[in-house]
């Protein structure tokens, strides 16, 4: 039986459960679940993963949940598959999954944080929280250099000092691209003092093409959208009421 994938391409581990799947030639079925319209929280999805998050995968009458536990799977269960998206090497593989277990609590709350509390929140009917913001920004820029300056080593392109990309740079790359969401004077300000990193994304990407820039599309049309909304917001106000002390800072 044909793999299914639920998934909706604005969710960062989505995309790379999608982009590996791609890159290995794996047959899937991919069953949008629209976040925006909630329907990760209907009765039919909640009997795929009663976490009600996606990704989620059905493998036959096999049931998984969480990208990372996804990712190790379909590299595992699938034949072909290269070794150096997890290594069958205990100790490498072990190296592998201390990236992906510190990514869910550091980066992937820094990012998501981030972007949820300063992009994205009015999209599911929520209030922009400018100090939830503040405060995930912290964690996103703690992440980002610890990236720098312990997952990435001078020997190699790719995280541990490796040749090629392992599922721990899929996963943790496709968490940055959410930043490609924000204006271009924030992302610049948050990404880029930390040049090693801005490099891996590219070698990353690069390794991943043309794939990955496929399935990001949707990302760069929502970072349209939401450009738009914000203009159409700030035009809407009328410069009387604008603070003199803002408004000679613009």
């Amino acid at each position: 039986m044909t793999l299914k994938l639920y998934v909706d391409r604005m969710s960062q581990p989505s995309r790379a459960v999608i982009i590996f799947c791609k890159l290995n030639g794996i047959d899937f079925e991919e069953i949008h679940i629209n976040l925006s319209k909630r329907q990760q929280l209907s009765p039919e999805f909640k009997e795929i993963n009663p976490m009600k998050q996606v990704p989620a995968i059905m493998d036959g009458r096999f049931k998984l949940f969480e990208s990372h536990a996804i990712l190790r799977y379909l590299a595992c269960a699938f034949p072909g598959i290269a070794d150096h998206w997890y290594p069958a090497d205990l100790y490498k593989r072990a190296k592998v999954d201390s990236v992906l277990d510190w990514h869910h609590s550091n980066l992937r709350r820094g990012a998501a944080g981030y972007i949820f509390n300063t992009v994205l929140a009015p999209a599911f009917g929520l209030p922009l929280n400018p100090q939830a913001a503040a405060e995930a920004e912290k964690v996103l820029l703690a992440s980002l250099a610890n990236i720098e300056s312990v997952w990435l080593q001078r020997k190699g392109r790719f995280l541990l000092g490796s040749g090629q990309p392992s599922i721990a740079d899929l996963s943790l790359v496709c968490e940055i691209m959410e930043l490609e969401i924000l204006d271009e004077k924030d992302r610049e300000r948050i990404i880029g003092p930390y040049k090693r990193v801005l490099n891996w994304i590219d070698d990353t990407k690069n390794a991943m093409e043309p794939h990955f820039q496929e399935v990001h599309v949707i990302l760069f049309k929502a970072k349209q959208k939401f450009h738009n909304q914000r203009y159409d917001v700030e035009s809407s106000i009328p410069q009387s009421s604008i603070k003199p002390e803002f408004h000679s800072k613009m």
